[in-house]
């Protein structure tokens, strides 16, 4: 047997075994979604949203991309944003990074990782970059690395609170609150790392005064 079929048979006796708890558990998936939160989150299996969060499926809308990034030229994400905010009515945008991302001590390396990885971790090393100073001053490299997870979500918070989305929907609604979060792969726990309500002032150059 494949790989790929032993999905498709663990499939089938999940289906089996949600129906036959609650037979109108599928009925009620395919109504309406209406969730509160967005979230971004890292592409790492290991991070699974709804698991971690004790939520089930329809509860939280979930965009994926290494390292959790907020980028500006990013179509796909934004799409997810504009979706979320404009459409869904999320209450909540949370950025959740985990300890010992792969991508974030990529970024610290020097290591060639072809044209395309290069440009995406380039954004975190932009990151270290604003924070040099502080990151400069950890001597272990593991420390090092968990500080940057945390400053780099803390930078994709910004990032959001930096868009037209985002305070266009704080200027008229007074929503979404951002969240930014770190999950611990050592002790499942999540731990908030900063935190904006809607409105929140930003720096002038980047709010716009004409939405």
């Amino acid at each position: 047997m494949h790989s790929y079929e032993k999905l498709l048979l663990e499939n089938k006796a999940w289906a089996a075994e949600k129906v036959s708890d609650d037979p109108a558990y599928f009925n009620r998936l395919a109504e309406v979604q209406s969730p509160e939160f967005l979230w971004i989150g890292c592409s790492d299996s290991r991070v699974p949203a709804n698991e971690i969060t004790g939520t089930t499926p329809g509860e939280i809308f979930v965009h994926r991309n290494v390292a959790n990034l907020v980028i500006n030229t990013d179509v796909n994400l934004l799409s997810v944003l504009d979706y979320a905010v404009n459409h869904l009515k999320v209450k909540h945008v949370i950025v959740c990074g985990h300890y010992g991302c792969g991508g974030v001590k990529a970024s610290i390396t020097n290591h060639d990782f072809k044209a395309v990885l290069n440009m995406w971790l380039r954004n975190i090393k932009d990151v270290y970059r604003i924070h040099r100073s502080e990151l400069d001053g950890i001597k272990d490299e593991e420390k090092k690395c968990d500080r940057l997870v945390e400053l780099n979500v803390q930078e994709q918070v910004f990032n959001l609170a930096k868009t037209s989305i985002i305070q266009r929907a704080w200027k008229h609604e007074k929503r979404p609150h951002l969240h930014g979060w770190v999950y611990g792969l050592k002790d499942g726990l999540i731990k908030p790392v900063c935190e904006m309500n809607a409105g929140t002032h930003i720096d002038s150059l980047y709010e716009y005064d004409d939405l």
